[in-house]
């Protein structure tokens, strides 16, 4: 049926599964759909809002549009979208933002209330009716299980060489009846390559060919290769110590410039045989693949630029054996992260001098994002490394300070710190010994001494000694100026 028919079969109110992780096999038709007709029932004086669960954040046909008609009461786990992030800034649409690992659990365990419709794109469904997933998996397994009614979006953009790269895995359950999981490398497969789905739930298939909303992704800059640089160094110094193999562990990356920047340093590292164990694969995991750097890449989800993925469609061949999609509760989960022995490498916002982390607030109350896996890996890895330039806007913001503003990575979870000015490695350091480690690596110079000078003081006017603390000060290092409504500074 069109998009339109489909759409109305989604009552206000309700709760809706849609798929879609970091721009990738996320709706686009029926979303669209739905903010027309959400417009169209607001302007008539009707109230149409809905829950909205998804795998992460999405794209502007989906996020945007339902946003844009104030069509979301409630959203999780995550979100990139400008406008939804403005409406939750403005108090205008609850946000619910959690360990991407926990979402499938948390669905199951059902005090979130019923899921009442899932709204999932596929590249195809076979003849026995199974159904072969898309672009990114995350939680629609979860979405098809537990959902009262399906629509199908079947895009036809989306490369029918797909069938086959994915693994999904139906042994998960709740306790009491938890089972280990049997991966124990990053490339087993241990589930199935498509989705079952009672085909009685099936209310709407809607064919769609539109690609997928990946944002392109600038060059790397001076401060992303600086960090690569040391970041790169510092993993040959613990291969030359025996803390790593010479094939390095299963690598994780968050996504972004720097991750990117990363990544093609180590096309040049002298490391060989690598693997991934992550959540996205991006630009840069491709180009490794293709030199042969890289043996597997296992993720839950494609993030690539529109030139990465048209790329990636045209020669789905040379990529298809060496890359595995999972679903997020596998690809982010905790147990198989620790065991594995993951390097989890992700950006923050900030960071202060005791090594905790910031990774989603500004000034400590507005979100930019969202948690995401970063703490999925950050706590359970076996090598835990933040980054972000020393600097931002333009330099007027130290990303080092005394006290994050917000904490999203306690201090026992972060084990290294880089910015382009060094690195910190924080291992078996003290909070006190942490500060001047981060203080003379990683600080802006033209930070470093005020940093060093609230160190001292605090110091000498704590209440206790531990991680000193001027109670005072500790959250005033940006200032917010009001002035008639409007903020500076």
């Amino acid at each position: 049926m069109s998009a339109a028919d489909a759409a109305r079969l989604i009552a206000p109110g309700t709760t809706v599964g849609l798929s879609g992780f970091t721009g990738s096999g996320y709706p686009k038709a029926v979303p669209l759909a739905l903010a027309a007709r959400i417009e169209a029932e607001h302007a008539a004086g009707r109230p149409f809002r809905l829950r909205v669960w998804t795998g992460a954040s999405t794209g502007p046909e989906l996020d945007g549009a339902l946003a844009r008609a104030d069509g979301i009461e409630f959203r999780l786990p995550y979100n990139s979208d400008p406008i939804a992030r403005d409406r939750i800034n403005r108090g205008e649409m609850e946000y619910f933002d959690m360990h991407l690992s926990q979402v499938a659990p948390v669905a199951w365990q059902g005090f979130l209330g019923p899921l009442d419709t899932a709204v999932i794109e596929i590249a195809g469904i076979r003849a026995d009716g199974a159904l072969v997933p898309s672009s990114s998996v995350g939680n629609n397994k979860t979405w098809l299980d537990r959902a009262g009614q399906v629509i199908l979006e079947v895009n036809r953009w989306q490369n029918p060489a797909l069938q086959g790269m994915h693994d999904i895995y139906y042994g998960t359950a709740l306790p009491p009846n938890r089972l280990p999981i049997p991966l124990i490398r990053p490339d087993d497969r241990i589930g199935e390559t498509v989705f079952r789905c009672d085909p009685d739930r099936i209310v709407a298939i809607v064919e769609t060919e539109t690609p997928d909303r990946n944002a392109a992704f600038p060059a790397p800059q001076a401060d992303d290769r600086a960090m690569a640089g040391h970041l790169i160094a510092f993993l040959e110094h613990e291969v030359r110590k025996g803390r790593l193999p010479a094939e390095l562990l299963p690598l994780q990356s968050g996504v972004g410039n720097t991750a990117n920047a990363v990544l093609a340093g180590l096309m040049d590292a002298p490391f060989e045989n690598l693997t991934a164990y992550t959540e996205v694969i991006q630009d840069g995991m491709l180009a490794l693949i293709e030199s042969g750097k890289l043996r597997v890449a296992s993720a839950t989800a494609f993030s690539l630029s529109p030139e990465a993925a048209h790329d990636l469609n045209q020669r789905m061949d040379l990529f298809h054996d060496r890359i595995i999609l999972r679903p997020q509760e596998i690809s982010n989960h905790p147990e198989l992260i620790r065991r594995l022995g993951c390097i989890a490498m992700n950006g923050m916002i900030e960071a202060d001098i005791y090594g905790n982390v910031n990774s989603t607030h500004i000034m400590g109350s507005r979100i930019q994002n969202g948690i995401g896996g970063s703490g999925d890996f950050a706590r359970n890895a076996y090598l835990s490394i933040f980054m972000a330039a020393s600097t931002a806007k333009g330099g007027k913001i130290s990303t080092i300070v005394p006290h994050a503003s917000h904490v999203d990575h306690i201090n026992q979870d972060v084990q290294v710190i880089v910015t382009e000015q060094g690195l910190a490695d924080l291992r078996g350091l003290s909070p006190k010994q942490r500060a001047e480690v981060i203080i003379a690596n990683c600080a802006h110079p033209d930070f470093r001494p005020q940093l060093a000078d609230y160190y001292r003081r605090a110091r000498a006017g704590s209440y206790g000694l531990q991680t000193p603390m001027l109670p005072g000060e500790a959250l005033s290092w940006h200032q917010r100026f009001i002035d008639t409504g409007s903020m500076r500074g």
